[in-house]
């Protein structure tokens, strides 16, 4: 027999945090990487991980809001390695302030980046995998999808609209009786470096809502998704369960809560540390030495795995075992009155 065929991905946004995380997690799989991203130097370390873990790596310096550099990354993965069977669209950029002090050029780059970036990202993916009838795009969503907070309005239009764009794509697929695969996986707050390149004009040094989790429980998550793609989507997080579930039963309480407790949840009193105008622009790890890796500097605050995330990967193993356990209650009881 010959060996199974390595595990084709493509990773967008894999220089840093989940992305990067997400790439060594496939590299232990030995899975064949593409990794997408503008930072150069963080794309070198990334290549040197994934091969030292056993994967096999592919370099591809590219901003995601280009669909026609998206489609060239599209056209070497499959050159080099062959069939791509995961797409992972999971590159963004931001800005931190409130909706009157960002400018239209800075809504703009956000939107080109976290919504046509996927846009373009599922494209090139669903091009190449529609014809062989085969295939599977990993969004990587967050709770501001679904739930808006101030201070990142730009953020969260852009994965509201990641959201809507989805639904359609997998509607389209479903009328199609395609066997491709769409899945959302929607993150809680993680520590990452964006909250150190972000551009940003809050007073502090940004930070993400606790609880807060590391890259490697978004990593399992995304994996997985892309395992199981028949769901719609994964959340990921007690918190991002609470989120979702709050603000489609108590949407207008959460809105005050959120307008009294949100802009101070969101930054620490440190000074900020992003350079002059962040990466939304140009990428912080391009130069030699400006690698910032998966992690960011919130560690000692971070969780390194979410029980919510476990059961929900084995969801049907839970609710067997619950079900299991509701009937061996049942006969206690009985046996019990008996």
């Amino acid at each position: 027999m010959e060996p199974t065929r390595s595990e084709i991905v493509v990773i967008t946004g894999a220089s840093a945090g989940v992305g990067r995380a997400t790439a060594r997690l496939y590299a232990r799989r030995g899975a064949w990487i593409v990794l997408v991203a503008r930072g150069r130097d963080g794309l070198r370390a990334a290549a040197e991980e994934v091969e030292a873990l056993g994967g096999r790596a592919l370099v591809q310096p590219a901003d995601v809001s280009d669909a026609r550099q998206v489609e060239d990354v599209a056209e070497a993965a499959e050159e080099a390695f062959g069939p791509i069977d995961v797409w992972v669209n999971c590159a963004f950029a931001t800005v931190f302030a409130p909706f009157a002090e960002i400018t239209a050029e800075e809504y703009a780059r956000v939107t080109d980046v976290a919504y046509h970036g996927f846009v373009n990202g599922t494209r090139a993916a669903l091009a190449r995998m529609l014809p062989r009838d085969r295939g599977t795009v990993v969004q990587v969503g967050s709770a501001l999808g679904e739930r808006a907070i101030p201070l990142q309005s730009a953020y969260c239009g852009a994965k509201h609209a990641v959201n809507g764009f989805t639904s359609a794509v997998r509607t389209e697929l479903l009328h199609r009786h395609s066997r491709v695969r769409v899945t959302v996986v929607q993150l809680p707050a993680v520590n990452t470096p964006q909250f150190s390149w972000v551009r940003s004009r809050l007073r502090g040094h940004p930070s993400p809502v606790p609880p807060i989790y590391q890259p490697e429980v978004a990593a399992r998550a995304i994996v997985h998704a892309a395992g199981h793609p028949g769901r719609k989507q994964y959340l990921v997080g007690a918190a991002t369960w609470a989120t979702i579930w709050a603000n489609r039963l108590a949407p207008a309480a959460l809105d005050r809560y959120l307008a009294r407790t949100a802009f101070d949840t969101q930054q620490t009193d440190a000074r900020p540390e992003s350079p002059p105008g962040g990466n939304l622009f140009t990428p912080s790890d391009d130069l030699p030495g400006t690698d910032a890796g998966a992690h960011g500097v919130f560690d000692t605050c971070s969780h390194p795995h979410s029980w919510h995330a476990a059961l929900s990967r084995h969801r049907g193993t839970v609710t067997a075992a619950a079900t299991a356990a509701a009937g061996a209650a049942v006969l206690a009881v009985r046996s019990l009155r008996r």
